[in-house]
């Protein structure tokens, strides 16, 4: 069998390896660093000041700074690229599970999120927006301690992306379930009650405007924020039931704050919210049957795959025999803008990928083990529907 060989130099060359693995946050710690320089001093709860790191994001690789709470915190993290530098940051809890999300809030681009905290182990990681190399700074730190950014209401996003009004000036939403529209120019803030604890969602939808959300409690503290969770419109998923009480839901449009965004507010539904992960390729669907997946079987060095595609996820399974490099690389035809997402056969996420080489195709590189793996495919824009090639290709190292 002919088989493609890289050099292990050649191979080292095309991986950026982690400078230290680590197993933390449902494996979305690998390869991260405790931001404080080892564990006890990542402990942001007993911090005499706050932490920060440089880091360097290359080829659509992420970050991963890791931090500890040893009692409820309120936090406070921020990623803030130098020049043009666009970073965007997940912060997962210690089973992997999402707890934030943002892009933007920070302001002239830089990402921030402020949210409590129970005590344990957390991860944050950054990636590039468009994929593009970037150096930022990370900062991890108490809500009364110095912050890096200057957040969406300090004039950090400028006049088109701010909400109108306050919590205090908010209108009424109506009843949970419903649906409300309108601009950001002529509402930013909407309040809800709830009689009875509820676990809910938010989602905030309209792409020309690139919506944002925030939830905030009866004090005007932050709970939740997104951007970007579906496409260019927002998701927050609240799966711990909130307690009776009064809240409030700031809207901001990134783009054109003239346009209706469509806020909906419903009970949370644990499926709806696994299939909506599941469609944006933002977590790996099971294996058992009830996801749509493509079996590729044992992928031979090279592999050829047409699809039309969406703006939900397409997902292939495929077989590796051999450790080594896989490269998969996603072509659209026409004016798709395809994005990849790779995951081993536990779920654990590998790689991904929107833009590269200055284009609008999708690349991953990656070394892997023989096993079992995923790889799900969308295109960005949501409304779009294209044929999208798959080209798959895979080396092993010379012997």
């Amino acid at each position: 069998m002919t088989r493609h060989l890289l050099s292990a130099s050649a191979l080292a060359l095309c991986i950026a390896g982690p400078a230290a693995a680590q197993d933390l946050c449902g494996g979305a710690g690998a390869g991260g660093q405790w931001i404080g320089g080892n564990e006890d001093a990542s402990d942001i709860t007993t911090a005499d000041a706050y932490r920060e790191q440089m880091a360097l994001v290359l080829g659509g690789n992420a970050y991963v700074s890791m931090f500890s709470l040893s009692n409820t915190t309120d936090v406070r993290i921020e990623a803030a690229g130098r020049g043009a530098g666009d970073p965007l940051i997940e912060i997962f809890d210690s089973a992997g599970g999402i707890v934030a999300s943002d892009d933007d809030s920070g302001g002239n681009g830089a990402a921030r999120a402020e949210l409590s905290l129970d005590a344990g182990s957390y991860c944050m990681s950054m990636k590039s927006y468009d994929d593009a190399p970037m150096t930022a700074f990370v900062r991890i730190g108490r809500a009364e301690q110095e912050a890096l950014t200057t957040g969406m209401t300090e004039g950090g996003g400028g006049d088109s992306d701010a909400p109108t009004g306050s919590c205090a000036e908010a209108r009424p939403f109506g009843e949970i379930g419903t649906t409300v529209s309108a601009p950001v120019d002529e509402t930013g803030f909407w309040s809800f009650s709830l009689t009875e604890p509820t676990a809910i969602s938010i989602t905030a939808e309209n792409e020309t405007a690139d919506p944002t959300i925030v939830l905030y409690d009866s004090s005007d503290d932050t709970l939740a924020e997104n951007d970007d969770s579906n496409g260019l419109n927002s998701r927050i998923d609240q799966a711990t039931p909130l307690p009776a009480g009064d809240y409030c839901v700031g809207v901001r449009a990134l783009n054109d704050s003239s346009l209706p965004i469509d806020l909906t507010i419903s009970v949370y539904d644990p499926e709806a919210a696994a299939a909506a992960l599941y469609a944006q390729g933002e977590a790996a669907p099971p294996l058992d049957g009830s996801i749509e997946i493509t079996a590729l079987g044992e992928l031979p060095n090279r592999m050829r795959k047409d699809a039309q595609v969406g703006g939900e996820a397409q997902w292939y399974s495929f077989d590796v025999s051999e450790s080594g490099m896989l490269l998969v690389e996603a072509i659209a035809a026409g004016e798709g803008d395809p994005w990849l997402v790779l995951y081993d056969d536990l779920g654990r996420e590998i790689s991904r990928n929107d833009d590269y080489d200055d284009g609008l195709n999708s690349l991953i590189t990656s070394r892997v083990q023989a096993g079992s793996y995923l790889i799900g495919v969308r295109q960005v824009n949501t409304d779009t529907q294209g044929l999208i090639r798959l080209v798959f290709e895979r080396y092993v190292p010379a012997d």
